[in-house]
């Protein structure tokens, strides 16, 4: 019994010895809705990546299923402009020096040039299949966008707006990331639950790397000042810590079921990932060798997908359903932090 009641006091100690109590109960909520508001629709479709435009202060919205994509004011959390002529809109990417963002288009595998003055697509570039995930090399004035199922990574130069190269893989590409630290670009090979690097001085693989446990590492995020990058394994729901220094995974901790998009906040040194079971995993980072899950706080199911404003570490995420039924919303989230 003295056993017992001293391990109590400590948190991490009483989580192992209740297996069935919610890590919630033991470090409090993360998490906590503070308001939603409605999209054009329509309701039930599924959304897919979000970013931040945090120049003009707006949320930019790929609404896959009702191939659409929404700019919204952040300010006033209204829709500013609904952008047709994306169909399938997975990945979205803002480019801050050009004042443009571009859509992967899987309904018709393109990549959609959108000019935010005009608030219109300008221009489409074929891919092979599916495009999905993209990250942006701003020294490099390139784009990265994965076609998932062409198992390719197509290679925009933004300033011609061109597609100069694409690299073939034996692996369905899952997200990629840019590491302004490192000058590299990271992209998942699922299939083979392999890391790749690409340098874009070359726009050639430079190293592959085997991400250990992790199985079917799709979603990618990124903290560079502490060379990691944070994987959300499809395949059998961890997320994957990963040393971008010696190219080796150094951490695996249980997610919610059935992960996709994942995030992190410098700022509260936490990741988040949106888990299409009904949840968002946060992660705690106490440093960059030791983390801990705060939560599996519980949303509405088939939400995907979440950004994170690094000024405010508010989480936004959008809702197809709500408790069954049919919608199309946004919520937003406010990051709560206990002493």
């Amino acid at each position: 019994m003295r056993t017992k009641l001293f391990c109590l006091r400590s948190a991490a100690c009483a989580f192992l010895l209740f297996g069935s109590m919610s890590s919630a109960s033991v470090f409090g909520q993360a998490l906590k809705r503070i308001s939603t508001f409605d999209l054009p629709g329509p309701g039930g479709k599924r959304f897919d990546y979000l970013t931040i435009d945090a120049d003009d202060h707006y949320l930019i919205s790929a609404h896959l299923a009702a191939g659409q994509t929404y700019v919204i004011d952040l300010r006033t959390n209204k829709v500013v402009a609904t952008v047709t002529d994306t169909p399938g809109a997975e990945g979205v990417e803002y480019i801050p020096e050009l004042k443009k963002f571009y859509t992967s288009n899987a309904g018709d595998n393109t990549i959609g040039v959108v000019d935010l003055k005009q608030m219109k697509v300008v221009k489409k570039l074929k891919t092979e299949a599916k495009p999905d995930g993209s990250t942006y090399a701003a020294p490099f004035h390139k784009l990265y966008v994965s076609d998932e199922r062409g198992k390719a990574e197509a290679i925009v130069d933004v300033t011609k707006d061109e597609i100069i190269k694409t690299l073939h893989f034996d692996s369905k590409t899952g997200m990629p990331q840019y590491d302004p630290v490192a000058r590299k670009v990271y992209v998942n090979l699922q299939d083979e639950n392999i890391f790749a690097v690409i340098d874009p001085a070359t726009d050639e693989v430079v190293g592959r790397y085997p991400v250990g446990r992790c199985k079917g590492n799709h979603g990618m995020t990124l903290d560079p000042e502490h060379h990691r990058a944070f994987l959300s394994c499809e395949g059998n729901d961890l997320m994957t810590v990963f040393d971008l220094d010696k190219h080796q995974p150094t951490a695996f901790l249980p997610m919610a079921g059935g992960p996709d998009v994942i995030k992190f906040d410098p700022g509260l040194k936490r990741i988040y990932a949106a888990c299409s079971s009904g949840a968002i995993s946060v992660f705690q980072m106490d440093d960059p060798d030791h983390y801990r899950k705060l939560e599996d706080f519980t949303v509405q199911k088939k939400v995907h997908s979440l950004a994170i404003d690094s000024e405010t570490h508010r989480v936004y995420a959008p809702e197809q359903e709500a408790d069954g039924k049919a919608v199309a919303r946004m919520v937003i989230y406010e990051a709560i932090v206990h002493p």
